[in-house]
């Protein structure tokens, strides 16, 4: 299993070859593309995201081994990136792995903090806060 840091310097490597924000915010996109959907019962008021503008949802599955998987949806084109890059960080990783991360110098390194809307940067904390409660839950 890869490391919450690894996969970060993964992204931070793609995000490098990319000249400016557009090109980035392209492939933040694309990004989303990728994103398996959700179903309709999981687009259930238990799994969305609260303190996000667009619509998004959030599905947390325990894995046997003691993992967690998270799957994700929005309405939005580029919410649904930044679900994909929260996915790639944290699905498959053990709770204490995803609880001592430290997810805002991750948006710092990967230029997000800077680059996207207050109320962008608002939402995807909120993502980033929900993965950590489901992990910090027994």
């Amino acid at each position: 299993m890869r490391t919450i840091e690894a996969s970060l310097e993964d992204l931070a490597a793609e995000f490098e070859m990319l000249d400016d924000w557009e090109e980035r915010y392209r492939y933040v996109i694309e990004l989303g593309r990728d994103l398996a959907p959700l179903d309709d019962a999981e687009r259930s008021d238990a799994n969305k995201v609260r303190g996000c503008a667009s619509q998004v949802w959030l599905v947390t599955e325990p894995q046997a081994d003691g993992a967690l998987k998270f799957r994700g949806d929005s309405d939005a084109h580029i919410v649904r990136g930044l679900i994909a890059i929260l996915l790639r960080l944290y699905s498959g990783q053990m709770p204490q792995s995803i609880r001592a991360f430290d997810i805002k110098s991750a948006f710092d390194r990967l230029g997000l903090s800077g680059a996207l809307s207050s109320q962008r940067s608002n939402g995807l904390a909120a993502m980033a806060t929900r993965i950590r409660r489901d992990a910090e839950r027994p």
